[in-house]
């Protein structure tokens, strides 16, 4: 199967989001009925764009019976999906509102440890997956015992196939793909603590975030590179040009799927051929739709397009 955008989820989960009247320890604490998502950056991003009026075919790595459920509840979304086999069981997190302050607590598990043939197995996926003018999207964590260079051997495998690699990784992985070159990435994303840990330096002002991201271009580790300042928006810089987009003021309800939501709907107008700075817009609009949404539902699409038109993109 080939499709305009596939995502690639190698550390699926299970997303239980829940409340309770306060957060403490010892005692049993009554949380509200649980919503139960798909989730992991790939898989938020492919239902970001559904979400958006289009369509991605997410790619997973499933074991169990909670990958079984995961491709259930991918299935009730109506996300194509191609699943190949991971090891172990597919993991789950948790999160839970304390209604008294508002404050989200957020329990990652880290999923199966992989091998190098569960490696293998999901390049040869991938390799199916994506063919020319294809959007390669890499999102989210790495399993335990997967490289930190493998996005840059998704690179070159992408490279070979004519496909265009949009990456929103962090970490080892990160500092990895940042230290040589990609032909094949065409956007590489990433917040601003991350890349102020890559620059070694504080970034106080976005054009000291769009002169860190111009070195990585000119360097050719990707032809674009967004860089994330939280409420501040986003920089975005290309071999030419730089740019920052600030969306409205939301009362943020879960950060949970803002950075996903962006990369979606970044992804969704690249394909649909929208200029740099219109999908730099479409991307920080649903990033803030999504923090203003409750738990893992992502970027509400009446709200994205209302606030798209509310946020502002400057020349840098």
């Amino acid at each position: 199967m080939r499709t305009d955008i596939v995502t690639i989820t190698l550390n699926p989960t299970v997303d239980f989001s829940t409340s309770a009247p306060r957060v403490y320890p010892e005692e049993k604490l009554r949380c509200s009925e649980p919503q139960i998502d798909p989730g992991g950056g790939g898989i938020n991003v492919a239902r970001a764009v559904r979400l958006l009026g289009g369509q991605a075919t997410a790619l997973v790595a499933i074991g169990g019976a909670a990958g079984a459920q995961l491709l259930q509840l991918l299935a009730l979304e109506g996300v194509p999906t191609v699943a190949f086999q991971g090891p172990g069981e597919t993991r789950q997190s948790t999160s839970v509102i304390d209604e008294t302050s508002g404050e989200q607590y957020r329990f990652v598990m880290p999923g199966p440890i992989w091998t190098e043939e569960d490696v293998q197995r999901g390049l040869r996926s991938i390799d199916q997956a994506a063919g020319e003018d294809t959007y390669v999207v890499l999102s989210g964590s790495q399993p335990p015992g997967v490289a930190k260079d493998f996005p840059s051997i998704l690179s070159s495998h992408v490279e070979g196939r004519g496909a265009r690699l949009i990456v929103d990784t962090s970490g080892p992985a990160l500092h990895h793909l940042a230290a040589e070159p990609h032909e094949a990435i065409s956007v590489l994303r990433m917040d601003g603590a991350e890349a102020e840990e890559l620059a070694g330096r504080v970034l106080p002002e976005r054009t000291d975030t769009a002169d860190f991201a111009r070195g990585l271009v000119d360097r050719g580790v990707a032809r674009t590179v967004i860089v994330a300042r939280g409420a501040d928006g986003s920089v975005m810089t290309t071999s030419g040009e730089s740019w920052h987009a600030v969306g409205a003021p939301v009362q943020v309800v879960s950060k949970v799927g803002a950075g996903d939501s962006f990369v979606g709907a970044y992804t969704l107008w690249s394909a649909r051929g929208a200029s740099p700075e219109d999908c730099l817009r479409a991307g920080v609009a649903a990033a803030s739709a999504a923090v203003a949404s409750e738990a893992t539902r992502l970027c509400d699409p009446e709200l994205t397009r209302r606030l798209m038109e509310e946020t502002r993109v400057t020349r840098l």
